[in-house]
């Protein structure tokens, strides 16, 4: 049997009508960028998440870097994150002109370890970006906390967490901004790419609206140097429709992960879900000794895996000119350990059962 890491295409056989039929739409009145489809999902964004304000930009790395930017963070600011996620987030805050301070992870749940983050603040922190990796939301009350007792800026990364939440409250609705991604493999993907911006901020908002349509105030008037980052109709026409199932998806992902936990060797570190969250499991990862023979054994039995991340953000080439060299041990040993296993809605329950009993088998 050949289980892929993700397939998209069982995903459009169910709603290629809908699809179909909201890009007719499109071409039928002949608006491409931003205008009503991309106002629309806004709005519906808006609503799902309970937030006053959704930018829709070109993908989530530009929602990032316009998100810091339009929340003030300048040049030489420090800007406290994670070393064990995407790449994006690390390089967004060298393209503010900023400076990344990584803060080692929680072992638990692969997050900000929020107990080291105060050791880190010094008079020119100005941020605090947390990520909410795999889906699993980070202790936002104590980056809360934190954040007010030092008078800093919270801009949560939620790139792989839309619907998620934390003490009842959903992810990306606690610092001043929070940001998505619409990249095709999200929990919420187009056909293609985009981001956005979600706040209840109104300078935010302002500025975000006039940076993703090169910082002009009105057709080819321009008050500063923005970005050519705009949603595109066709994009927010297709993640409107996705956004109508997002809970059953979610859901959805939660079961399998569920069925995993429940029946996979105690032999191997499952996810722990953070106290008070709700995990979406964009990623199901799990902790492994031998995970390159694992990784063969899924391999050869026809099953994908995939490693988010093999080399954390503070040992990657590009970044070492801009941060301190510092040793951050628990990313640095489970970069070499987690491993990642296919959870998507659409995922057949034969196919878990055989994931299940092909990992198992490995451990007998």
């Amino acid at each position: 049997m050949k289980v892929k890491m993700l397939d998209l295409r069982r995903e459009y056989l169910i709603y290629r009508r809908e699809y179909i039929n909201a890009v007719n739409n499109i071409f039928d009145e002949g608006a491409f960028i931003l205008g009503k489809p991309v106002e629309n999902f806004e709005n519906n964004v808006a609503e799902k998440l309970g937030v006053k304000y959704v930018i829709g930009v070109a993908n989530g790395t530009d929602a990032l870097l316009i998100a810091m930017l339009s929340a003030g963070i300048k040049e030489n600011d420090e800007i406290i994150t994670t070393p064990f996620t995407f790449f994006a987030t690390g390089e967004s805050i060298i393209h503010a002109k900023a400076k990344p301070v990584f803060v080692d992870i929680d072992e638990r749940t692969f997050n900000i370890d929020v107990e080291k983050i105060e050791e880190a603040i010094t008079k020119r922190t100005k941020a605090i970006l947390p990520v909410h990796l795999y889906g699993n939301p980070s202790k936002m009350d104590k980056i809360m906390s934190i954040a007010k007792k030092h008078n800093l800026i919270v801009i949560e990364d939620c790139a792989q967490a839309i619907g998620s939440e934390y003490k009842g409250k959903k992810v990306g609705t606690f610092g001043k901004a929070g940001i998505l991604s619409f990249f095709p493999t999200k929990n919420l993907g187009t056909a293609g790419d985009g981001g956005a911006i979600i706040t209840n901020d109104k300078n935010i908002n302002k500025r975000a609206r006039l940076l993703r349509i090169h910082g002009a105030v009105k057709k080819y008037i321009h008050n500063e140097i923005g970005f050519n980052s705009r949603l595109d109709s066709l994009h927010a026409a297709i993640l409107d429709i996705k956004l109508m199932h997002l809970d059953e998806k979610n859901n959805r992902r939660r079961k399998i992960a569920d069925f995993y936990n429940k029946n996979l060797t105690d032999k191997i570190k499952k996810p722990v879900q953070e106290k008070g969250g709700r995990h979406i499991y964009h990623q199901y990862t799990i902790i492994v000794e031998n995970r390159d023979l694992l990784v063969k054994h899924l391999s050869s039995s026809g099953i994908d895996s995939v490693i988010y991340y093999p080399l954390s953000l503070h040992k990657q080439k590009a970044l070492l000119p801009y941060i301190d060299k510092k040793s951050l041990p628990i990313s640095e040993k489970l970069s070499k350990m987690v491993l990642s296993l296919p959870i998507y809605p659409e995922l057949q329950e034969k196919e878990e059962i055989y994931i299940v009993k092909t990992i198992n088998s490995f451990y007998d």
